[in-house]
């Protein structure tokens, strides 16, 4: 419907963070060596805008059977990873931050990013990191049983879970189907679908973007460095 296409703008606010992250990690001339990937893709209707039941073949080789064409970040973010993992070997962390779903709003509200990955200890600097910042997140924990709904009969995975619960968790599940097995525990993905973009002027958020996953990410980035 034409009112949820209205604000579909802020579905590039993962890539706008990666670039804000970026800059503030110049700016503050941090001791880091920090890499940022953007899936800067164009969502139109097209001759050859995919389908479902297509099969599609991501970065890494693995088949993706399209069960809902409007999961199609995950997919973009899929192949941004595997491009991610390749140029840069020999990394110490992943973080991959996007408006994925609206599922983790349900889940943790409007004003809170959901925080996955297999890692308590990454997932937990995350939170303290956004804690110290100003923002609020909170861990979705992965678990065997949703891992099935994302199962495909024809291909390696699903882009869809085949329930309407969990949906933040399994669209998570389905991007660590691209992080290689040596750094399942240096990823972490953010969903910041809740306070990515206001509408309702809350704290010190006015109207409109709010920068989401900035300030947390900053904050971890010189956290890390301090660890050195």
């Amino acid at each position: 419907p034409s009112d949820y296409m209205v604000t579909m703008k802020s579905d590039k606010s993962g890539g706008s963070a990666v670039l804000g992250i970026l800059k503030a990690v110049n700016e503050l001339g941090l001791d880091v060596e920090v890499h940022g990937f953007v899936g800067a893709v164009e969502n139109m209707i097209g001759g050859d805008a995919y389908k479902p039941d297509d099969v599609l073949i991501a970065k890494n080789g693995k088949t993706i059977e399209v069960r809902n064409t409007d999961a199609e970040g995950r997919i973009v973010l899929a192949d941004v990873l595997s491009l991610a993992q390749q140029r840069v070997e020999d990394l110490d962390y992943i973080f991959d931050m996007a408006t994925l779903t609206g599922a983790c709003v349900v889940a943790v509200g409007h004003y809170t990013s959901g925080v996955m990955g297999f890692s308590d200890e990454v997932k937990d600097k995350v939170i303290k990191s956004a804690n110290v910042s100003g923002e609020l997140a909170s861990k979705l924990d992965f678990n065997r049983h949703l891992k099935k709904t994302i199962k495909s009969e024809i291909a390696d995975v699903c882009n869809i879970s085949s329930t309407r619960y969990g949906g933040a968790i399994t669209a998570s599940m389905f991007l660590s189907e691209f992080i290689e097995e040596k750094n399942r525990d240096k990823w972490v993905h953010i969903d910041i679908a809740g306070p990515a973009f206001v509408e309702h002027t809350w704290a010190e958020n006015p109207y409109g973007a709010s920068g989401a996953g900035v300030r947390m990410m900053t904050t971890l980035i010189e956290n890390l460095c301090n660890e050195k």
